[in-house]
């Protein structure tokens, strides 16, 4: 048995010699009206900043190379403002979600408060547990306007079990970098826990199998 996984093992990693591992990731990002959901994803996509958008609903597909990885983001960018506009489908779609709220509107707050319980609720019912979510604060830039405190905005991240950014996607191109990285990072760290764990119960299911037969006979 060792042998042969030796084996397959050595297969697999000639297979992939030349080219780097491929990862793909589905990412819904969601948020209330104006908080700069379309201009972060833009400022992503394409290091520009532009600060009207219309209500149009978009869904890109961006590859880079990171970290060694092909890395392939399809970015559904929604215009669903509201915890009733969201579709199951979308959450179902995603591997992981960006929540954006602005710092300067506190009704933008409720509303990220209110999708991020959705998407618990939804994970719950889907079993869909280990999928990541990011809480992101844009508007940073607009510290005289601030309503909503970063101690508030990483107390309620903390308690939906999500991650918390802080940027101004008006100011830099690093902000909007960086939470897409982490994210597909996330993506990545939770498909590998769940492999891991499958291929645990495997091997357990494979010994009892054995020592199950050991003792009948």
């Amino acid at each position: 048995m060792l042998v042969q996984l030796k084996t397959a093992l050595q297969q697999a990693g000639k297979m992939s010699e030349g080219s780097p591992p491929k990862l793909e990731a589905n990412i819904l990002v969601i948020g209330a009206e104006k908080v700069g959901k379309s201009a972060l994803t833009v400022r992503f996509l394409t290091r520009r900043f532009i600060g009207e958008y219309g209500d149009i609903e978009s869904i890109y597909t961006h590859r880079v190379i990171m970290a060694g990885w092909e890395a392939c983001f399809r970015i559904w960018d929604s215009v669903c403002s509201q915890v009733a506009d969201l579709r199951e489908k979308q959450l179902r779609w995603a591997d992981g979600f960006i929540v954006v709220y602005s710092i300067c509107d506190r009704g933008s707050f409720q509303s990220a408060r209110q999708q991020l319980q959705w998407i618990q609720q939804l994970k719950k019912r889907t079993g869909a547990a280990k999928k990541p979510v990011i809480l992101v604060g844009n508007k940073r830039d607009l510290q005289h306007q601030r309503s909503i405190s970063s101690e508030e905005g990483r107390l309620l991240a903390l308690s939906t079990g999500s991650s918390f950014f802080e940027i101004s996607a008006a100011e830099t191109y690093h902000g909007a970098l960086v939470v897409f990285h982490e994210l597909l990072d996330m993506v990545r760290d939770s498909r590998s826990s769940t492999k891991r764990a499958v291929g645990i119960r495997g091997i357990v299911r494979s010994m009892s199998a054995v020592f199950g037969k050991r003792r009948t006979e």
